[in-house]
């Protein structure tokens, strides 16, 4: 991807401008006239016009001729072509397949603000009442639920907020403490740093967190027991404020060095980084300590938070010491695109079939009530992370926890958006409350236990179907000849996984990027109902209307109408391969510069 303060445009030689004057004033009105320059059909990136700028271009306009732009054109197509790997080609033919001609079209503003809700259709009018007033119900009811929802700040706000601060906010020690009288055992803080020893407001929303945390390090404490053996295990979960603002809690569960029975205990390092792999690295090193010694641990952490908060793609040095290794430097680096970190789409086919899971990524696009059941921690882990994982570009804005306390089991009557994993044994409990409109998955059964009946209706009929003929055709997919040019990524099944969604996306919003405009003052602004009247396809505007009243999508919208440059990642690089497919309505970048080399030989003709 480029930005236009890394890449310039240098021209390799000087166009002569100047034509000859004789053979500009000998020619008749006719002959000018096909001086006119013809359109190139696609549109172009900055990467081709640079492609352009190598050709031999001629310095006069009556050699640019409809052959000469047709073979750059091609040219230009074949680079692009390459560009792409041939996994996400045959992922986009699949959908090209499935959706057919119609993307945007171009308005003016005069259609913009006369186009009614109910446009002209080919369906019944009974069917097309029908899908109107189920249209119109979940309008009403993503409006009403997310009223009662708090306005959530984005992730991006909050990383700018903290960009200056701290790596991690705290970092904890939960061990299992016997109850009095009884053979259970109770998950405590035994050890917390830094200590909350200042009487302020922040201080106070911290012990509130820190008193809910026990219970997401040990969600099982009460089947625990004494063992002698057992293998360390990481796992992480989420924390939302009321305000919307995120914590992930990052878990080491080991035993401690010792003989004898003895209970585990968990290593919590609370951040507002979202890093899987940056706090597995440092969780690694906590457990090398903790098996010297307890002592050498609460030093190294206290070293990491006077670290600087890491950029994305950046690499921080933390200078640790430990007795016998002498002075060690760990680096730690986060990555520019964390999306698919601590992520296996494997588990999600494992539990379900294709359907299900298409039925369950509408329901969460619409910020519905989603409860998952297993009967593993593993599992409901997991598949909660995966199946978040799905929305990327965008994020889920609401309560996430992936593997709900029992004691915390009221959290499903909430009448806000949230999606929680429970256990099998809460089943029976979970049953008798009074929980609202919300889709229950049986994950070990692959069914539903409770649901709308509307699952199937949420996503565009035509797009719904190229999404599942891609999953169910995964395997065959992955194992066709790929190029070597290609990232290994997209060759996995975690890769091809992310394409077919990515591609929805796409498909649906991947031209929001025309449609933010800029004032003066730099600031950016974006043009809601242009954005959603310009799609041709009426299933997908009508998608759109309700997906557009959601917090994800307005939390994608702010962060790139915040951003002081071009947004980056997998979605970007996507969204210019799309845009650069699309029918040229509008003058491409190099019809523009021939445009404008034309005009720049008529004034010169004028003034001879």
């Amino acid at each position: 991807m480029w930005s236009p303060q890394d890449r310039k445009y240098n021209p390799p030689t000087q166009l002569s401008l100047k034509p000859n004057s004789q053979s500009l004033r000998s020619g008749n009105w006719s002959e000018r006239k096909s001086h006119r320059l013809p359109r190139l059909p696609k549109r172009h990136s900055h990467d081709d016009m640079l492609l352009l700028a190598q050709l031999s271009l001629p310095s006069s306009p009556s050699s640019l001729t409809e052959d000469s732009l047709s073979t750059t054109s091609e040219l230009l197509s074949s680079r692009r072509a390459r560009r792409v790997p041939k996994l996400v080609q045959r992922i986009n033919s699949i959908y090209n397949a499935k959706r057919g001609k119609k993307r945007l079209k171009k308005l003016s503003m005069s259609s913009i603000e006369t186009a009614s809700l109910r446009d002209e259709n080919s369906e019944s009018e009974s069917d097309s009442d029908d899908r109107f007033k189920a249209h119109t119900q979940r309008l009403v009811h993503i409006q009403s639920m997310l009223k009662r929802a708090p306005s959530y700040r984005t992730l991006e706000l909050e990383l700018l907020e903290w960009q200056e601060r701290e790596l991690f906010e705290y970092f904890v020690v939960v061990s299992l403490k016997k109850k009095p009288s009884r053979n259970t055992y109770l998950p405590e803080v035994s050890y917390q740093f830094p200590k909350l020893d200042r009487p302020t407001k922040q201080m106070r929303e911290a012990e509130e967190r820190l008193k809910a945390i026990p219970q997401f390090c040990f969600p099982d404490a009460k089947d625990w027991l004494p063992v002698s053996e057992y293998s360390s295990e990481t796992f992480s979960f989420m924390l939302t404020g009321e305000d919307g603002s995120r914590r992930f809690g990052y878990c080491r569960r080991l035993l401690p060095s010792g003989k004898g029975p003895r209970l585990p205990e968990v290593y919590c390092v609370i951040s507002r980084l979202g890093c899987f792999g940056l706090f597995s690295k440092v969780l690694d090193e906590v457990e090398r300590r903790r098996g010297i010694s307890a002592a050498l641990v609460y030093p190294f952490m206290r070293s990491l938070m006077e670290s600087p908060f890491p950029a994305p793609g950046k690499t921080i040095k933390v200078k640790t010491f430990l007795p016998g290794a002498g002075n060690e430097v760990l680096e730690l680096r986060r990555p520019m695109d964390s999306r698919l970190e601590h992520v296996d789409f494997e588990c999600l086919f494992t539990c379900l079939s294709v359907r299900q899971l298409i039925r369950i990524f509408a329901s969460l696009l619409l910020e519905r009530r989603v409860i998952f059941v297993a009967d593993k921690l593993s599992t409901l882990s997991s598949c909660s992370h995966a199946v978040v994982a799905l929305l990327y570009p965008f994020s889920w804005q609401h309560t996430f926890i992936p593997v709900l306390p029992a004691s915390m089991i009221d959290i499903v009557c909430c009448p806000t958006p949230f999606l929680v994993g429970l256990l099998s044994s809460s089943l029976p409990k979970l049953k008798e409350l009074p929980v609202e409109e919300a889709l229950m998955v049986n994950l070990g059964s692959d069914r539903f236990i409770r649901q709308m009946d509307d699952e199937d209706t949420l996503l565009p009929r035509k797009l719904q179907a190229a999404l599942e003929q891609a999953l169910e055709r995964k395997h065959e997919l992955i194992s066709q000849d790929s190029d070597s040019d290609s990232d290994d990524e997209c060759n996995t099944l975690n890769g091809l996984v992310s394409e077919v969604f990515i591609r929805f996306f796409v498909e649906t919003v991947g031209h929001y990027s025309l449609f933010l405009t800029q004032s003066e003052k730099g600031e950016r602004a974006f043009q809601r109902e242009a954005f959603r009247k310009s799609v041709a396809s009426k299933s997908i505007r009508r998608f759109l209307e309700v997906f557009m009243e959601s917090q994800m999508f307005a939390g994608f919208i702010q962060d790139r109408e915040l951003r002081k440059c071009r947004a980056k990642g997998l979605f970007e690089q996507r969204v210019e391969q799309y845009l650069e497919e699309l029918p040229d309505t509008e003058q491409s970048g190099m019809n523009k510069f021939l445009r404008g080399l034309g005009n720049k030989m008529k004034f010169l003709h004028k003034k001879n």
